[in-house]
């Protein structure tokens, strides 16, 4: 079954989970794997942020759009571009707490944005444990809200995917279908509206652009409150056991 979870507060226990937040952290999770960062470290919170903190690596993330203090970066995937350590530490408002309850929800758990969409669908496809499986799109929302930029993309992702439909999933798909553009969902939604008050407009357009990297982050392991997510290889698999040692 192909399920969407219109706000994190719907995420429940599946076999596959798909977890989407469009702006930004996400975006900004595989635009860093993209860069050439080793692995991306989602936590909860920016105090489980600043623990994390040690040679190698640079903290990332924002409360309420801005970056919080004391880190190196912003939640900004245009930040992340170029590479300034190993490992990344995300602290997001919705998108990194959302990620880690989905780890702990589901054995497999994949990081989708527009960025990534054709590389997330092609990988999803070829997975053995994707076919009929219990399959949850997960949009991360805004503080418990929905988020029209998540719902959209998890309707474009699961209009592609083969299997019978939630409720819910077609509803996704009814919003990406009123859309003609990613840019037009995304400039459309009330996060949009604030991104433009913190000054961070262009983070829009860049998390709008369709398909530009081959990358598929996904959750490898869980460890006190930090999910850590890693590229899939070539066959979709991570590069290190996905066992939990929670």
């Amino acid at each position: 079954m192909i399920d969407v979870a219109l706000t994190g507060d719907a995420l429940r226990t599946a076999d596959v989970a798909i977890v989407i937040d469009v702006l930004r952290a996400t975006s900004t999770a595989a635009q860093a794997l993209g860069a050439g960062y080793r692995r991306v470290l989602c936590v909860g919170s920016i105090e489980r942020a600043r623990e994390l903190r040690a040679d190698g690596r640079v903290l990332a993330g924002e409360r309420r759009c801005v970056m919080p203090a004391g880190f190196d970066q912003g939640n900004s995937p245009r930040e992340a571009l170029d590479r300034r350590g190993e490992e990344l530490v995300l602290a997001t408002t919705n998108g990194a707490p959302t990620i880690v309850a989905a780890a702990a929800r589901a054995p497999t758990v994949l990081l989708a944005c527009l960025l990534n969409l054709d590389a997330v669908v092609a990988d999803l496809l070829r997975r053995e444990e994707v076919h009929g499986a219990d399959l949850q799109v997960v949009c991360s929302g805004t503080d418990g809200a929905v988020a029209l930029e998540d719902v959209y993309l998890a309707g474009r992702l699961t209009a592609r995917l083969r299997g019978p439909r939630t409720d819910a999933a077609l509803v996704a798909e009814g919003v990406a279908r009123a859309f003609p553009t990613p840019l037009d969902a995304l400039a459309a939604s009330a996060d949009a509206g604030a991104l433009n008050t913190a000054g961070l407009t262009a983070d829009i357009a860049y998390c709008a652009r369709e398909s530009q990297l081959d990358v598929v982050p996904t959750v490898v392991s869980t460890s006190a409150g930090v999910a850590i997510v890693m590229r899939a290889d070539s066959r979709g698999h991570a590069r290190q056991s996905a066992r939990s040692s929670r």
